[in-house]
């Protein structure tokens, strides 16, 4: 069944906690949305095949806790990723000013370069907004960021956030090829260079 997968990568979702890192992976692997969604104890870990432009990869996505007490994880957990999805709040504001610090602990712990980020603003179904979209965007520029609103519970923007990160890596050849290479990969060839099923409101740099 494996076969005509292209490749296997390994994603993170990071971010403060509260911010609706697994209510964004649940709503992205199984469809569903749990307003009461206790915090995340440790790891939770998910996979999921999509399918990108004709090339299928499999996803491996690691929802981490984002509380201080759960950080011993966080070497092992950074360890070999090729993409990350860093959340924050649009209504808390102090979760959007923690933004740096993940970053640095991502840049610490992280053993690729070339490693691929995307930062998504969640809850934007919510009235109560604190940071307004143009931060966020300014934000990803800074740091050469993929961007992102997005809303776990109406279902707005999860999808895209996923497939325009795994667009991206699968475009980084140097980022997965390594773990492929062996098994005589051929990628399908995309004249047209969409971008997916966006909707035109995914900012791509």
């Amino acid at each position: 069944m494996d076969e005509d997968i292209l490749t296997t990568l390994k994603i993170l979702i990071i971010g403060e906690s509260g911010v609706g890192k697994s209510s964004l992976l649940l709503r992205f692997t199984d469809d569903t949305f749990d307003p009461e969604l206790a915090a995340t104890i440790g790891v939770d870990f998910k996979v999921k095949t999509i399918s990108v432009d004709g090339n299928k990869a499999k996803l491996a996505i690691w929802d981490t806790a984002g509380q201080e007490r759960f950080r011993t994880l966080t070497p092992s957990y950074y360890r070999g990723a090729q993409g990350v999805i860093l959340v924050y709040d649009v209504t808390r504001r102090d979760t959007f000013a923690k933004l740096d610090n993940w970053l640095t602990e991502l840049e610490t712990y992280c053993t690729r370069n070339d490693i691929v980020k995307m930062l998504v603003g969640n809850k934007i179904d919510k009235e109560n907004r604190e940071v307004d979209r143009n931060e966020g965007l300014k934000f990803a520029r800074k740091h050469s960021m993929l961007f992102i609103e997005a809303s776990a519970k109406t279902c707005d923007g999860v999808q895209c956030a996923f497939e325009e990160l795994v667009e991206k890596i699968i475009q980084t050849p140097g980022l997965w090829e390594s773990e492929s290479q062996n098994r005589g990969v051929k990628l399908s060839n995309d004249e047209d260079g969409h971008r997916g099923a966006c909707g035109g409101y995914c900012s791509v740099l």
